[in-house]
């Protein structure tokens, strides 16, 4: 499982780069959540078509498929800059210091391993139904209605490549952190405790009220 960490930040290169690549990812973020907005309006459009006037949304289930990508992959990086992915946390819980760094230090190698492969894989899947020749860029097209699919698949390489940059972020975090022998280094994503999980969000809280009341 996954629980709630914390992103240190300071004025080093390595945390400017973390703010950079931050905004980026809550950029992406935010479009998958308008994505996920967006399937809720279709899905009410089609619903109410269909009982009000016998006419559901022209390819609903194409105009599904061109956004699930947006849903599935835009916030990866962001997920993963928060430590919000899946993981042993009762295992990564249990190591302290420099023998954590490297626990950490090694997953995020081999992640990044990955990543890069599905990077060529999917940028290879892209390119087999892109064509500058082709009407609409297009070698093939969804059934209903035609939708060309390579905007979907393009935005698979993409939010894969956005990925990479912050794994390569976080072993600079992590190799820093088992060289120089920090307890909080910045710009990786470091696990709280319960409590400290719960002061958090009460000070999100509160601010969130402040913010409210001053409105």
């Amino acid at each position: 499982m996954a629980t709630s960490a914390a992103v240190l930040e300071d004025g080093s290169l390595i945390s400017r780069l973390d703010g950079l690549l931050l905004r980026l990812e809550q950029l992406l973020a935010l479009v998958s959540g308008i994505a996920v907005f967006s399937l809720m309006v279709l899905a009410v459009v089609s619903v109410g078509g269909r009982n009000a006037m016998n006419a559901p949304l022209p390819g609903y289930v194409d105009w599904i498929e061109q956004v699930m990508p947006l849903i599935a992959f835009m916030g990866i990086s962001y997920v993963q800059r928060d430590g919000g992915h899946i993981r042993m946390d009762i295992l990564i819980g249990s190591l302290r210091g420099r023998a954590l760094w490297l626990f950490e230090l090694v997953s995020v190698v081999l992640v990044l391993l990955l990543m890069m492969a599905l990077v060529w894989g999917s940028w290879s899947h892209f390119g087999r139904s892109f064509d500058f020749a082709a009407p609409l860029w297009s070698r093939d097209s969804s059934i209903d209605i035609s939708l060309p699919i390579w905007p979907a698949k393009l935005l698979v390489p993409v939010a894969f490549s956005v990925l990479c940059l912050r794994l390569v972020l976080q072993i600079w975090g992590y190799g820093r952190a088992l060289v120089l022998g920090l307890e909080t280094p910045v710009a990786v994503p470091l696990i709280q405790s319960a409590a400290a999980q719960a002061a958090a969000e009460a000070e999100q809280l509160s601010d969130a009220g402040n913010n409210g009341s001053q409105g």
